[in-house]
């Protein structure tokens, strides 16, 4: 079986490259971690590898924000290859800082040409957020490498303390809902929840951060690209869960993106 090249960016600071490596391996891919030196001098390249998967972790200490400067490096130096990924529709897939970096670096919910209207922000509470949450991919969503998995649901850590969504307008919101709500966070394990009302209800905190329409995770428009806030690399194996019902691993996600990229 054709066993695709899953490239994993490091940067100095970023913390889950291995986790995001061994789910690769687990769902049938190679992972490749290259540090942003290596391709920012042409020794390794975006464009030899089938697919890329931007990690979590605190790249270069969140000095500029979370994932800021990560972004700056990528459009600066990577726009064209970042712009031919997009193009082409090979997967791409943000975890936590590497969903941040996709945000700040106009990928997510992109275009590229347009204005940032979306962005990560500090967590509703103001505070560290570090808890089991689950989530849903959204049945509406446009991604077609998402669609092997549409409607599952994932139980899994999060861990950030700026990974609140939030638009500039009303039309931003409607935009995103019109197929690129890529994971929403779930109440009680079963239904999405909405809105300050419900939050102040007791809601908190099966959507940890505030984010607004309890979204988890967006893809563009083409699908290709896809990040998350929380972190399902986290549990892909059975003794990763320290409690609750059996299943609902994010091993089928790194399925999902695995078998896009062949």
């Amino acid at each position: 079986m054709n066993q695709p090249t899953i490239l994993i960016p490091h940067a100095s600071g970023t913390n889950r490259d291995h986790e995001a490596a061994q789910a690769i391996e687990l769902a049938g891919g190679i992972p490749v971690v290259a540090h942003i030196n290596e391709l920012r001098s042409g020794s390794v390249r975006f464009g030899d590898h089938a697919a890329v998967l931007l990690p979590g972790g605190f790249s270069y200490g969140d000095a500029l924000g979370a994932g800021g400067r990560l972004a700056l490096e990528l459009r600066t130096w990577f726009a064209d290859e970042l712009s031919e990924i997009a193009s082409t529709g090979r997967p791409v897939l943000g975890i936590c800082n590497g969903f941040q970096v996709l945000v700040k670096a106009g990928l997510l919910p992109g275009p590229l040409s347009e204005p940032r209207r979306v962005t990560l922000t500090e967590n509703e509470r103001g505070r560290f957020e570090c808890r089991w949450v689950t989530l849903q991919v959204d049945p509406g969503c446009r991604s077609g490498w998402l669609s092997r998995v549409k409607g599952t649901v994932i139980r899994c850590p999060i861990a950030h303390g700026e990974g609140r969504i939030a638009v500039a307008d009303a039309a931003t919101l409607a935009a995103l809902e019109d197929g690129l709500v890529a994971f929403r966070y779930l109440s009680d394990g079963a239904r999405p929840y909405r809105g300050a009302a419900e939050a102040a209800a007791g809601q908190y905190p099966m959507n940890p951060n505030g984010s607004v329409n309890d979204i988890a995770g967006l893809c563009n428009e083409q699908g290709s690209i896809v990040g998350l806030m929380p972190h399902p690399e986290d549990h892909v194996l059975a003794w990763q869960r320290p409690s609750g019902p059996e299943g609902q691993s994010g091993l089928a996600l790194f399925e999902a993106f695995v078998e896009a990229s062949r």
